[in-house]
């Protein structure tokens, strides 16, 4: 009975026709596979006529789902290390990003440009989105690049922040050693949610 084919009935169409929608299902799910990390590095550098500071985190967290094209990350401020001392991290957390009050920065947006996921490569990408840091938000593009290999998602950017968009006020006593416009870089390789 299944050996026979049915009248009017190509089977080979068929055959094709289901290989063709496997595929693409598979594809599918191969593109929507949603990549995550928790120890991505967030730098920051304050570079002021009469001083340098700079410090690190490595807990940046990321949300990468390529079908959407979807992005988000996310970093704990106080986990911030690296300041010239420890009145410098101390005047940084409660004076001038108040963490007991704004605990963390986070950036949600989307891919502007298509990437194709499933091949290996370097691309260069603007993600539309809105950056929240010290209670207040601010619509950017933020550049960069995504490197796709293998399973791995590997992005890296660099950008500035004008402290003023994000009502982060610098005394006057101080303001020739804290730079009113901060560069920040971010560097994080993604892999998939199992």
């Amino acid at each position: 009975m299944f050996g026979k084919s049915l009248p009017g009935l190509n089977t080979n169409r068929c055959m094709k026709g289901l290989l063709l929608s496997f595929l693409f299902f598979t594809s599918s799910l191969l593109c929507s596979q949603i990549s995550v990390c928790k120890d991505g590095i967030t730098k920051f550098t304050s570079e002021a006529p009469l001083e340098l500071i700079k410090a690190q985190s490595d807990k940046t967290s990321g949300v990468i789902d390529p079908a959407s094209k979807s992005v988000a990350f996310s970093v704990a401020v106080e986990s911030f290390e690296g300041f010239n001392s420890g009145l410098q991290r101390e005047h940084f957390q409660e004076n001038y990003m108040e963490t007991s009050k704004y605990k963390t920065a986070t950036f949600k947006g989307k891919i502007i440009e298509d990437i194709d996921f499933t091949k290996n490569g370097t691309y260069p990408i603007r993600v539309k989105g809105t950056f929240n840091i010290h209670g207040t938000e601010k619509e950017k593009i933020i550049k960069g690049k995504i490197t796709v290999r293998d399973k791995e998602l590997l992005i890296e950017s660099s950008f500035e922040v004008p402290l003023e968009d994000h009502n982060i006020s610098i005394p006057k006593v101080v303001n020739q050693k804290i730079a009113s416009v901060i560069k920040v870089e971010v560097k994080a390789t993604l892999k998939p949610k199992v």
